[in-house]
């Protein structure tokens, strides 16, 4: 417990957070939120002008200091770039969000069935889920040992990392005017990530760094009416989540009042999992 006492602990101030995938629907309200409690935030993502302008915009907001960073997280070569240059900007890093997942460019090829889906496609988006995810908490976690003074690494799974998606939601389903399911492999790297959270609980535990994973059921993203009250019947809390309620899970595992809490999973699915 810090010396303030209970709320002083879910304090971020005077420390720094990298947030990968900083630009998506739920990461924008992520570097919010650890902005709000008071970290400096890298905010890394594929388009860096875009990185920056959030950047700005949350500086300007909570007096933090924040910079964007454009990085590929499934090159070796960018992830320790972008390392250096947060390092170059803060110094130190106190807390990674590894948050960065792709569901491609290409929809069709992203959505297809598994009976047909293609390896190329698999390995593209595993690329950036596990081999990206490993790329950055190797980078950053290393950084954490050298520094010696501890740290909180959360990674983001999916409800669909716990559970099989049920396909009767996807009939009549369409996100962004187009039809859509969850493939295989996205069930696969968001499981897989809970198990790279749980090594590395262990690994580092003697370090004093903290390795947990976020878990967000559905939220509300632009997927069409169908959509969601299918899947709302599924919860027993009768919605979809809103990416705003993810955030309080997040600021709390990356702070002190979490110090106790390692290797472990925080869902956030409105009672889905229950079920």
């Amino acid at each position: 417990m810090t010396k303030g006492g209970y709320r002083d602990s879910f304090s971020l101030k005077n420390k720094t957070a990298i947030i990968t995938g900083g630009l998506g629907i739920l990461g924008r309200h992520f570097c919010e939120g650890l902005a709000e409690y008071g970290a400096n935030v890298v905010i890394v993502d594929k388009d860096e002008a875009e990185a920056q302008g959030l950047a700005e915009e949350l500086m300007d907001k909570y007096n933090i200091g924040a910079i964007g960073i454009g990085c590929n997280i499934a090159a070796p070569v960018e992830v320790k770039a972008m390392v250096h240059r947060a390092l170059s900007e803060f110094k130190e890093i106190n807390i990674l969000h590894n948050n960065a997942a792709s569901k491609s460019d290409d929809l069709t090829a992203f959505f297809a069935a598994f009976e047909t889906y293609s390896l190329e496609e698999w390995r593209r988006i595993m690329s950036v889920n596990i081999d990206g995810m490993f790329l950055v908490a190797q980078a950053v976690g290393a950084q954490m040992v050298k520094q010696n003074k501890g740290g909180s690494i959360i990674q983001t799974s999916s409800i669909y990392g716990l559970l099989a998606p049920d396909q009767r939601i996807y009939d009549g389903s369409n996100y962004m005017g187009g039809s859509i399911n969850t493939p295989a492999v996205y069930s696969t790297s968001k499981a897989a990530v809970i198990g790279l959270s749980k090594y590395l609980a262990a690994y580092w535990a003697d370090k004093k760094i903290r390795v947990n994973t976020l878990i967000p059921g559905g939220n509300e993203s632009g997927q069409n009416e169908v959509f969601q009250k299918k899947y709302s019947a599924r919860v027993p809390m009768g919605r979809m989540g809103y990416p705003k309620e993810m955030v309080a899970a997040l600021v709390f595992l990356a702070s002190d009042a979490s110090s106790y809490i390692t290797g472990q999973s925080i869902i956030i699915d409105g009672g889905l999992s229950v079920w």
